[in-house]
C-alpha cells in the first residue's frame, strides 16, 4: 500500500467513526443484540465489525444512550440493547445535525464540480 492509500484509508475510518454511532442509534429503537445489529447494519448496506460495535455499544450504554437487558431463555445468554429516552433525544438532535451537515457538503461538492 503506498502513502497515498494509507492517507485514504486513515482519512475514509475518521469520517465513518460518527457515521457508526449515527447507524446503530437508528437501528435500536427495537431492542436488539449485538450480532443481530451487526446483520441488520450489513443487510442495509453499513458494515461494522463485532471489535468496532461491541466497544462502541458498552460506551452508548455507559453514557446513558442505551439501555440493556439480558435473554437466558435460550442456550446461549444474549444481551439486548435499546435506545434510552435519553438516547432517543440525541438521536433525534444527531440526525438533524447529519442532515444539515449533508446539505452543506454536498452544496460545497456540488459547486468544486460546476
Amino acid at each position: 500500500m503506498n502513502e497515498t492509500d494509507e492517507v485514504l484509508n486513515s482519512l475514509i475510518m475518521e469520517l465513518r467513526r460518527g457515521a457508526v454511532i449515527l447507524g446503530v442509534l437508528s437501528q435500536l429503537s427495537e431492542s436488539q443484540y449485538g450480532y443481530s445489529l451487526v446483520q441488520t447494519l450489513e443487510a442495509k448496506g453499513f458494515s461494522v465489525e463485532p471489535g468496532t460495535l461491541y466497544p462502541l455499544l458498552r460506551r452508548l450504554e455507559k453514557q446513558g444512550l442505551l439501555e440493556s437487558s439480558w435473554d437466558t431463555s435460550e442456550n446461549r445468554p444474549r444481551k439486548y440493547y435499546r435506545l434510552s429516552a435519553k438516547g432517543e433525544t440525541v438521536y433525534e438532535k444527531l440526525r438533524q445535525e447529519w442532515h444539515n451537515l449533508h446539505q452543506s457538503i454536498a452544496g460545497l461538492i456540488e459547486e468544486r464540480e460546476e
